[in-house]
C-alpha cells in the first residue's frame, strides 16, 4: 500500500488550501483514514479522520475550518482548509489504518 499526500502550499492567513492523499489501492477497504501534522520538534498530532462510512471528527483547533472527506471513486482522502491560521503551519500526513502513512505535504501559512 502506498499513500501520496500533495496539495502543500505556502499561503497567506485567511486562504484556503486543499490536500490530497492518492492511494495505490481502493481505499473503501480503510475503515479509518486521518490527516496528521507534524511542526518539527514537536510530535506528530492527529488533525482529522473519517471512518469508511463517512463519519468524521476533528481537533478543536481545526472543526469549523477544516473538511475532511474520502473519494472512494478516485481512491484519494481529501482535506478542505478553509480560514489557514500561521499555527496551522506543518507537515501534513496521511494515514490508513492499520499503519499506512503517506510521506507528508508541507504547508506553510504566513500571518
Amino acid at each position: 500500500v502506498q499513500l501520496q499526500a500533495s496539495g502543500g502550499g505556502f499561503v497567506r492567513a485567511g486562504e484556503s488550501l486543499e490536500l490530497s492523499c492518492a492511494a495505490s489501492v481502493n481505499i473503501s477497504t480503510f475503515l479509518f483514514m486521518a490527516w496528521y501534522r507534524q511542526v518539527p520538534g514537536d510530535q506528530r498530532e492527529f488533525v482529522a479522520g473519517i471512518t469508511r462510512g463517512g463519519n468524521a471528527n476533528y481537533i478543536d483547533s481545526v472543526r469549523g475550518r477544516f473538511t475532511i472527506s474520502r473519494d472512494n471513486a478516485k481512491n484519494t482522502l481529501n482535506l478542505q482548509m478553509n480560514n489557514l491560521k500561521p499555527e496551522d503551519t506543518a507537515v501534513y500526513y496521511c494515514r490508513a489504518l492499520p499503519d499506512y502513512w503517506g510521506r507528508g505535504t508541507l504547508v506553510t501559512v504566513s500571518s
